[in-house]
């Protein structure tokens, strides 16, 4: 047996490891393939399956610890910056605080079988401080699962499996090539899909600033919150914005004149859900529709005040 096979078989335990904390730091090198090809060169469940379960939760929870750490102590910058290099266009900040909002703790098992997410899932449980044994608890259980799935798949299917892995084997550096080639398809085709999303969200947009100067001019003006209930409770509104999250826009909609200025924000610095939902709005007819350059984390950093209200969804 040459080349990956022999690799894995001799360093299955070590690769995984390094596999998976790269992956789970953030680095777009998937684990699952090295993972399903681990436990069918394996082919059984005994002791060695064991530890690379072990090494690849360890791998798993010592990356998720860090991001952790990091959201603890960067608050929304680190969510921001996250949201901003994600390769995953559904994966803003916004929407990932939803999923956080609704499952609390148990949104990061979850995550982690959803790509793109599972940093800013850790980062936000950060953020929003929860209990360290709480968080290595459902975490570690995140982990294992994430690790645990492949490595019984790969064993149920080992026969599938080794058989590919034998005919790349004999392929040598075609099979090498062929792997690398997937592999950068599959990024450039997630790069474009962000690159699509990014210029979807190319429309006239306003500073903090410029918000602020309308609202001192006293402008018939209806600021949006577009954000989930849960997380307007926690971190507060601008004050005079209306909650209005994708389910609620319909009766904003109705209520509101088509010629009225609307300034619509999230959590998210690429505006994604506030985009999403100005567009909804020029549908319905509005014309002077614009999203909040950086949400309301640009609000606050800018030093002005939030309203900590709490409002129905």
């Amino acid at each position: 047996m040459h080349g990956v096979p022999a690799l894995l078989t001799e360093y299955g335990i070590l690769i995984v490891f390094l596999n998976v904390l790269l992956d789970q730091g953030g680095l777009p090198i998937p684990a699952i393939p090295t993972l399903l090809a681990a436990a069918a060169l394996e082919g059984r469940f005994d002791t060695r399956i064991a530890l690379i379960l072990i090494a690849g939760a360890a791998g798993a929870l010592i990356a998720d610890i860090v991001w952790f750490q990091v959201g603890k102590r960067h608050g929304r910058r680190v969510l921001g910056m996250l949201c901003r290099i994600s390769i995953s266009p559904d994966s803003c900040v916004s929407q990932t605080e939803s999923l956080f909002g609704n499952l609390g703790p148990w949104a990061l098992p979850i995550a982690k079988f959803v790509p793109g997410m599972t940093n800013i899932t850790v980062a936000l449980a950060g953020t929003a401080r929860m209990p360290t044994a709480l968080f290595l608890f459902v975490d570690g259980l995140g982990a294992l699962a994430f690790v645990g799935v492949p490595l019984i798949v790969g064993v149920i299917f080992k026969n599938a499996i080794t058989a590919v892995l034998a005919t790349l084997t004999q392929l040598g550096v075609v099979g090498i090539a062929t792997v690398a080639l997937v592999l950068s398809f599959y990024l450039a085709m997630r790069w474009m899909q962000r690159y699509i999303f990014i210029r979807q969200l190319r429309m006239d947009r306003i500073t903090v600033g410029e918000l602020v100067d309308l609202m001192k001019d006293g402008k018939p003006l209806l600021v949006l919150d577009v954000r989930a209930m849960d997380v307007r409770a926690r971190e507060g509104m601008i004050p005079g914005s209306i909650p209005a999250h994708p389910s609620d826009l319909h009766p904003i909609v109705a209520a509101y004149p088509r010629d009225l200025e609307i300034i619509v924000y999230c959590a998210c610095p690429n505006e994604a859900s506030a985009a999403k939902a100005a567009k909804h709005l020029k549908k319905a007819g509005f014309k002077k529709i614009r999203p909040l350059i950086g949400g309301v984390t640009a609000w606050i950093a800018a030093g002005h005040p939030v309203e900590t209200l709490t409002f129905a969804a």
